[in-house]
């Protein structure tokens, strides 16, 4: 059986007028920055950077706003270290939420509105909103008990992780001002853990999106031709089928879907009436691939079962992704040493691949080590569902930590003391 390691000083506390002064603010502040609606399509971040704009000042941070595309702020709050030329740490989240469907939330997906039960229902409470705010409020507590650190902390946000991050973390990540900053070492986002522990995410799957072009010998729809478009559509969707159906049957509970490609169908396209066989249909796949498996021969399979279904069959790439090298967790890479350290203080850390696609592999392609990391524990998973909250208490322990003192992100935030 699992030992419990990780015991949250707040328990049972949801009446905020309970909290020290330092903690309600805390709260508040996370309320504040949900109320902000920076949520797609046509996301408007002014909101997003005024509120971190005057968080900034609050905190004496500095603060810097860099436009690789006008309509899309990267923020970024800096606490200069003691040794400034040492490589710094970036501690990153996304200020995009995804779309909302009102009429199935509980209560207002912008209101930030917490129950009797302490929970705090808002579109970003898992789905990153909590990480930049847990992160400030470490910040917060380490500068008043007069701590300074060696290396140079930089407090990202960032705009469309949520459709991509092409014209966000992945534009940036290009450009001199991000070079400039000098980054060593990256915390981006994670998942939180349904149990007392951590989960810690050193790699990701990449994403391959094409459309397969199936031409064939148009008719009558009376008769039955030779090398139809429909013939290679079926023996094409029964490879890829059979395929997920092999990975859906290793799949467990959410973290599996980083163990296997996970494929779906999203798109069938072609025909002119329904009499008529067309002369060419086209089916979309959405595929995820976990960083263990080659690019080539993910390219080959397909390639391979395109030709087995017929003669002129091409594929059309809208999403190529590299597979990119995982963060090395061992004695070669000291802020991971640090951040072992730390963490398992605090509860039981488990390592896995990022089901789904983050921000932090631009920084790992660049050459950053970056690890996926959520301080919240004992939370269902709700990023882009309905009714998404988190606990007030989960949220400040986030930051506190076990012994309501020494923290979490606080002391994974001092781990930055490092010699490296």
């Amino acid at each position: 059986d699992q030992v419990q390691l990780f015991i949250c000083p707040y328990t049972k506390m949801y009446n905020l007028d309970n909290l020290s002064n330092l903690d309600k603010l805390a709260v508040e502040k996370f309320q504040e920055y949900l109320r902000i609606p920076s949520v797609h399509p046509n996301v408007n971040y002014d909101g997003c950077v005024n509120f971190l704009e005057s968080y900034a000042n609050e905190l004496n941070l500095q603060f810097n706003v860099f436009r690789c595309f006008p309509e899309k702020p990267v923020v970024i709050l800096t606490w200069p270290g003691t040794e400034p030329n040492l490589p710094s740490v970036m501690l990153n989240s996304h200020m995009d939420v995804v779309p909302v469907f009102e009429d199935k939330w509980t209560y207002g997906p912008f209101s930030a509105h917490i129950d009797e039960n302490g929970n705090i229902y808002a579109r970003g409470t898992q789905d990153t909103k909590c990480l930049g705010v847990q992160y400030l409020e470490a910040i917060r507590r380490l500068q008043r008990n007069k701590i300074r650190l060696r290396r140079t902390i930089h407090v990202s946000f960032v705009p469309d992780e949520e459709i991509g991050g092409l014209e966000g973390m992945k534009a940036f990540v290009q450009s001199s001002d991000f070079k400039d900053l000098n980054v060593g070492f990256a915390l981006d986002e994670g998942v939180p853990s349904e149990k007392d522990g951590f989960f810690v995410f050193a790699s990701e799957k990449y994403g391959w999106k094409f459309s397969i072009h199936c031409p064939g010998t148009p008719g009558h729809g009376a008769l039955m031709l030779d090398n139809t478009a429909g013939e290679k559509v079926q023996y094409l969707l029964r490879k890829f089928y059979e395929l997920r159906k092999e990975s859906k049957s290793r799949i467990k509970s959410i973290f599996d879907y980083g163990n296997v490609i996970s494929v779906n169908l999203t798109m069938i396209k072609g025909g002119v009436q329904n009499n008529v066989l067309p002369s060419e249909l086209i089916i979309v796949f959405d595929t995820r691939i976990p960083p263990f498996i080659n690019e080539k021969e993910w390219e080959d399979t397909i390639t391979t079962w395109c030709k087995e279904a017929g003669e002129d069959i091409w594929i059309e790439y809208h999403l190529k992704e590299p597979s990119v090298e995982p963060t090395k967790l061992d004695e070669s890479n000291p802020f991971w040493m640090a951040f072992k350290n730390c963490i398992e203080k605090k509860g039981k850390l488990e390592v896995k691949i990022m089901p789904g696609c983050t921000d932090a592999r631009f920084l790992r392609e660049v050459g950053v080590p970056s690890i996926g990391f959520s301080p919240n524990h004992s939370t269902p998973i709700r990023a882009h569902a309905d009714d998404e909250f988190l606990n007030v208490n989960v949220f400040l322990c986030g930051i506190i930590g076990n012994d309501g003192n020494g923290t979490i992100l606080l002391d994974t935030i001092k781990t930055n003391n490092i010699d490296a």
